[in-house]
């Protein structure tokens, strides 16, 4: 299997949405809650403390590639200051929830989606990047759709 690199958003990006309380893609207004849900935070990949910790909700488009059909949609993102995730592993924390991988070629076009639901997390993201084609992938909530870390071949 080849070595995979996940991250959460880009650290400067979720600084400027934590500062202006909006959307730094788009200018829409962030909301500011109390977690009423696992989330999980979309910077350093730890689900919330419901009913404890403080999230900011904001729009966001996970793609960087010119070529690729936009995607912006709702993440939570702590409000107060976290680490940005960076690893080889998925998070324990996200291991509980229900996930999907999408792969994507050089260009942001989408060539494979698979769940994980009875394999492995290791093993779903092995076929997901059997291709070589498949560049990266998106790590996205099974249930809601929404993104949640992109993950990088290495």
């Amino acid at each position: 299997m080849p070595a995979y690199r996940i991250a959460g958003i880009p650290h400067p990006l979720a600084t400027e949405a934590r500062e202006s309380l909006k959307s730094p893609q788009y200018g829409h207004p962030a909301h500011v809650e109390l977690a009423t849900g696992y989330g999980p935070c979309r910077l350093c990949l730890c689900t919330f403390e419901e009913g404890v910790e403080q999230r900011l909700l904001f729009t966001y488009q996970p793609f960087t590639d010119p070529g690729a059909l936009p995607a912006p949609g709702p993440v939570f993102i702590h409000l107060e200051a976290c680490e940005r995730y960076d690893g080889n592993e998925l998070p324990e924390a996200l291991r509980a929830l229900p996930l999907a991988l999408d792969g994507y070629g050089s260009g942001g076009e989408l060539l494979m989606q698979r769940r994980v639901i009875t394999d492995s997390f290791e093993d779903v993201m092995a076929h997901v990047f059997e291709p070589e084609a498949v560049r990266y992938a998106h790590l996205r909530n099974a249930e809601a759709g929404c993104f949640i870390a992109r993950i990088d071949r290495c």
